[in-house]
């Protein structure tokens, strides 16, 4: 597995966010946390990514524990995140935006390579390349959001909620960007409210309710599942 979740636990003072969670990510395909609001789910990915600290567990990415490094270091490690609400700098301009995604890389060069990808992927940026990220549409800061972070050339991508307060139309889009990301070699988590959207991109999903795993399985038969299908999907 090229990240492991091991039985970890985070708590905000006494209360209990998540609880013995154990997941598995693949190196490759798209791994999928849906569940309610208050779930544990946005918890998780900050808990894989650094920015918070485990009461319990242990998390593994390429076979080493990183659980106990700062969120820095595990950016350093090849795991970038997309936060929910996209988290912008809001004052800064399109490009200055992208290249805040690379402050820990040396090599000016592939720096400059990697941008040009990121313009081509988006060619929306490209055109706004000047333009103060607070004067962008909702869907132009999710793609400067994610354009940001494959700037830190990632093994790992995490996703939390990136279709949230979109219209439809830049929701396909940004599930088609996903989908693209993804076939380029980037194994993606994706959190995400729309458990519809989630489990149709996934291979694999995992289920949480009140800070811990109740089902998991391939995207395609929790799709199918009664309790997944009531409780989520509206069915």
């Amino acid at each position: 597995m090229l990240l492991e979740l091991d039985g970890i636990s985070v708590s905000y003072g006494k209360v209990s966010a998540i609880r013995d969670i154990s997941m598995g990510v693949p190196d490759g395909g798209i791994v999928t946390i849906i569940g309610a609001n208050g779930a544990g789910k946005s918890t998780t990915l900050r808990a894989i990514s650094g920015l918070e600290p485990l009461a319990r567990g242990e998390i593994r990415f390429e076979g080493e524990r990183i659980n106990n490094l700062p969120a820095d270091k595990v950016v350093a490690r090849g795991i970038a995140h997309v936060p929910e609400g996209r988290r912008v700098f809001p004052d800064l301009s399109v490009e200055e935006n992208l290249r805040t995604g690379a402050f820990l890389r040396r090599n000016a060069p592939e720096v400059e390579q990697d941008l040009e990808r990121v313009f081509e992927r988006f060619p929306r940026l490209r055109e706004r390349r000047t333009q103060l990220a607070k004067t962008m549409s909702g869907g132009e800061q999710q793609m400067l959001a994610i354009g940001r972070a494959l700037m830190a050339r990632p093994r790992l991508l995490l996703m939390d909620e990136p279709s949230m307060g979109l219209a439809p139309v830049i929701v396909e889009e940004i599930a088609r960007i996903i989908e693209e990301i993804n076939a380029d070699g980037v194994p993606v988590v994706l959190v995400e409210q729309n458990a519809e959207l989630a489990l149709d991109l996934a291979d694999h999903a995992y289920v949480l309710e009140t800070g811990s795993v109740v089902l998991e399985g391939p995207a395609a038969e929790l799709h199918d599942n009664e309790h997944v299908r009531a409780a989520y999907l509206g069915i």
